[in-house]
């Protein structure tokens, strides 16, 4: 009965689990919340990663006689290195507002049909080419410093393995991998900077169930990134949809997906299939931000929402953007605090689905089942609304798909298997099914909010 150690390391936590690499039954579990030193969501001491790691596996019980260990991490990130292997700086991560204008600058260089082109995405301040091309621009003595670099995960790995590697999910969210052809784009990276030699920056892009290296006999595999990450914990399967109430709507796919409107990101995925990705809202974190303004707790929130009734009596919120900050409109004296919280749900709901209706244009397959993960999943309004507006039941699996998924990948690599085949054997893509309610008028509900969000 060999064991395995899935870890996520995200932004504000690091979790593990412990599970029977065969049937992958569940033998621990562990979590240590990042210290108040670790930074904020655009920037972090890595360090505070793996203090989290060592914390997470204390709570599990040490998680001691394992045989292999993978890494899943938030993304996109950049983590650089110098020759030493030292951090030159703290990482920058996910959306990067400094980064807007280095992005903007990137894409105008190519246009966004060239870039989907070249590696499955137009630059956005996510991606680690602004991220680099804005390191470069403001801090030129740490950029002159880079020897390698590096996503979150990618790091973790390095920590574990002591080698600079990655896997083909992690490397297509950096703007310089080609999910098509899977390969390095230097050419893309001469756009930073003509003069480097990008090439020996890059780390070695391992297989699916190909391993980094050991440590003290334990297999280190290739690690991934959360959504990727997501998908194999999930057992994911073409036509499938996730919503991850942390921001994110995504799907796997046979084949690449190049959208020049830029909306829809074409990612890798774990396997050798691809991941469409489109950044949504932190839907969790309106929910939150509402229940504190009503003067509620979640479980008092989540009940006012399902005594309310649909569409909120006209109240409409609409969830801030990049592109601009929310709204709340339809007021009225006797706007009562239940409809408020039912149009924030609603807008929440209206905001995701709308991402699957981007997917769908970019003619990615959105027609199975639609899995509910992150924090908000544990709201019972939020599931049942989801249902009612999207007019099709609501998958919301048990546990932590992120560690359940790095699990898979270091089952994938202790056994040599294809990871897709470890999910379907864990059965992992069971989960409890909520049905829509056929009296609510989904879409009704969603044309007045696309109304008002015009």
């Amino acid at each position: 009965m060999p064991l395995v150690l899935g870890v996520d390391s995200s932004s504000d936590a690091t979790a593990v689990e412990l599970r029977d690499a065969d049937d992958g039954r569940v033998y621990g579990e562990g979590r240590a919340a990042l210290g108040p030193d670790a930074g904020d969501a655009t920037e972090q001491d890595p360090a505070a990663w793996w203090q989290g790691l060592v914390e997470a596996r204390h709570d599990a019980g040490g998680a001691l006689g394992v045989a292999a260990v993978a890494v899943s991490a938030q993304q996109p990130g950049l983590v650089a290195l110098d020759g030493d292997g030292k951090l030159v700086r703290h990482a920058r991560l996910r959306h990067d507002p400094e980064a807007t204008l280095d992005a903007r600058r990137l894409e105008d260089l190519l246009g966004p049909f060239e870039w989907v082109s070249a590696c499955g995405s137009v630059p956005s301040a996510a991606l680690t080419i602004a991220k680099l091309a804005w390191l470069r621009r403001t801090e030129p003595d740490a950029f002159a410093r880079v020897a390698w670099v590096l996503q979150p995960h990618d790091w973790m790995t390095f920590r574990l393995s002591r080698r600079i590697a990655t896997d083909r999910g992690d490397a297509s969210a950096t703007g310089y991998w080609s999910p098509r052809d899977g390969v390095w784009r230097t050419d893309l990276l001469e756009l930073v900077d003509e003069s480097r030699d990008w090439e020996p920056c890059l780390p070695t892009v391992l297989g699916p169930s190909e391993a980094a290296g050991d440590r003290e006999g334990v297999l280190i595999a290739a690690g991934t990134g959360e959504p990727m990450a997501i998908a194999l914990g999930l057992g994911l399967e073409p036509g499938d949809v996730v919503l991850d109430t942390g921001g994110r709507v995504f799907a796997v796919r046979e084949r690449p997906t190049e959208d020049p409107t830029g909306i829809v990101s074409g990612f890798a995925d774990a396997t050798g299939r691809y991941l469409p990705l489109v950044e949504s809202i932190d839907g969790a974190g309106v929910l939150d931000e509402f229940a504190a303004m009503l003067g509620l707790d979640r479980s008092r929130f989540d009940q006012l929402v399902q005594v309310a009734s649909p569409g909120a009596r006209g109240l409409t919120f609409v969830p801030a953007t990049a592109a601009g900050p929310g709204s709340l409109q339809g007021i009225r004296r006797d706007i009562a605090p239940e409809d408020v919280a039912r149009a924030a749900v609603e807008g929440v709901a209206c905001a995701l689905l709308d991402a699957i209706d981007a997917l769908r244009s970019a003619d990615v397959p959105v027609g199975g089942r639609l899995f509910l993960v992150g924090n908000g999943s544990r709201s019972h309004s939020m599931r049942q609304v989801l249902a009612d507006l999207a007019a099709r039941p609501v998958a919301v699996p048990k546990g932590d798909r992120r560690v359940a998924g790095a699990c898979v990948q270091a089952a994938a690599a202790l056994h040599g298997q294809p990871p897709e085949d470890i999910a379907a054997a864990w059965h992992l893509h069971d989960a409890r099914d909520v049905d829509p309610d056929p009296r609510v008028d989904g879409d009704e509900i969603r044309a007045v909010w696309r109304d008002t969000a015009r």
